[in-house]
């Protein structure tokens, strides 16, 4: 069994200083985006007209991603079922599903479990919504029936991102500093 280090003299002021022993070397570097909104539009991934995501985290070994999803229209924007869990966080605008009576608003919470599958809206009267989803396993995209129409999963959205991101002059690999 490895030993611990001695402890330095309990004279210091430990609370300030840093950890002192190596990460695992097996651990993920962190992610750190200074500004989750960019400035930079070429950041944001078209993923239909006027919907576009921003990734924050695209987790290859544990199959999830975190990205923020921003919509400038109004109406239906997808069908969708989801195996694994879902949590979103509103910034901007407001948003519903046809299948719930309830509203997530800026600011709001929203807790998908395993197996629900809704229908996302975006009222009339909302010039932008943005909300910050985190997103395990996939999305299955489903017609009224359950009939599948696609998917999109953590690969997929790379995929997406390094397409997008080489045609706009940022560079297919600028994708790679959110992949982990």
């Amino acid at each position: 069994m490895d030993k611990t280090p001695e402890a330095p003299e309990r004279s210091l002021d430990q609370s300030k200083m840093p950890y002192q022993l190596p990460f695992p070397p097996e651990a993920a570097t962190e992610i750190v985006v200074p500004s989750a909104l960019p400035e930079d539009e070429r950041v944001w991934v078209p993923q239909m007209e006027n919907v576009w995501f921003r990734p924050l985290c695209l987790h290859t070994g544990q199959g999830y991603w975190i990205n923020l999803l921003r919509v400038r229209k109004s109406g239906v924007l997808s069908r969708h079922r989801h195996p694994a869990p879902v949590h979103g966080f509103v910034l901007r605008g407001r948003w519903h599903y046809l299948e719930h009576d309830w509203v997530a608003n800026e600011g709001g919470y929203v807790f998908e479990p395993p197996g629900e599958t809704h229908t996302l809206v975006v009222p009339d009267d909302v010039p932008e919504m943005i909300t910050l989803f985190h997103i395990t396993g996939c999305m299955i995209y489903v017609d009224p029936w359950g009939k599948q129409t696609g998917y999109e999963d953590v690969f997929t959205k790379i995929d997406m991102c390094r397409k997008h991101y080489a045609q706009n002059g940022l560079g297919g690999d600028f994708v790679d500093q959110f992949v982990r």
